[in-house]
């Protein structure tokens, strides 16, 4: 919690969810051994986890909030530390007291922290594990499908062995206007992308295209994500398991949102048989 507040008092009193990560691993000085230890219960690595949940925490404790953008920021600049027992207490009993308000639902507190890892965010666990069980080919397909709704043209899946990682390329369109060639690949994976595998699709897609794009389910290394970026080299855009997820509901791709409109409560669902039948 404290690591999470020096942060934000660093940055200038707020900060997006990435810019604060980065600030927390650098001031923290945690090596790539630490940032690479996975979630044993979700496709996010500890770190990642254990901020996500600093950051409810505090929300619900007011210490800070986030707007609508995914941009966090401290309620009262003039704060520097906290108490974490005192924290957990009151937030313990706070939640106890909304659930006795609210015995009769199983409506969560509310909140628009999407990164939250709490019983909302239960449909992103249940996502997670049904594209990493589905058949390879139907998550390529899945992968397509998602391009193509997203604006891409002449999206073709191309994956063979021996092809660098290449699992397809399209053509991206902006606004009608221009356009450039997209090289892809999407890999079901488990744990950390690292910066090797963002090379080795670099240098498969050297000369083949404007732009590379990386697609999993589950997150890059701080080391892939600086490569990614390097100067002076083509610049692959990285999309990790959540941005997978978020842009699936987004697209209503096998994902439903329903709004309770007396509650205000946004429910979410996975569609098991739109993933099974790829």
């Amino acid at each position: 919690m404290n690591p999470l507040i020096a942060a934000l008092r660093e940055l200038g009193g707020s900060g997006s969810i990435n810019e604060i990560y980065e600030r927390v691993i650098q001031d923290l000085r945690l090596s790539e051994d630490v940032l690479s230890v996975m979630h044993k219960q979700t496709n996010r690595t500890e770190v990642d986890y254990r901020l996500a949940w600093a950051r409810t925490t505090l929300k619900k404790y007011g210490t800070v909030t986030n707007s609508s953008r995914g941009v966090w920021s401290l309620t009262k600049p003039d704060v520097t530390t906290v108490d974490p027992k005192n924290v957990l207490k009151t937030v313990i009993e706070k939640d106890k007291k909304d659930r006795q308000a609210k015995s009769e639902t199983s409506t969560p507190p509310a909140g628009n922290d999407s990164e939250a890892p709490d019983e909302a965010q239960g449909w992103r666990t249940k996502l997670y594990h049904i594209l990493t069980s589905i058949d390879p080919s139907s998550f390529e397909r899945l992968i397509q499908r998602l391009l193509r709704e997203s604006g891409f043209v002449q999206v073709e899946v191309t994956g063979t062995t021996g092809d660098g990682g290449i699992d397809g390329k399209g053509i991206a369109r902006i606004h009608g206007f221009l356009s450039f060639a997209v090289i892809f690949q999407c890999k079901r994976y488990q744990g950390s992308v690292s910066a090797s595998h963002i090379r080795d699709f670099r240098g498969a897609m050297q000369g083949r295209a404007d732009k590379g794009l990386f697609i999993t389910t589950g997150t890059f290394s701080r080391e892939a994500v600086k490569e990614a970026t390097r100067d002076g080299v083509p610049p692959i855009d990285l999309v990790d398991g959540d941005q997978l997820a978020d842009k699936l509901k987004e697209l209503s791709l096998g994902i439903q949102t329903t709004t309770i409109r007396l509650e205000k409560i946004e429910s979410v669902t996975v569609d098991e048989a739109f993933f099974r039948k790829l």
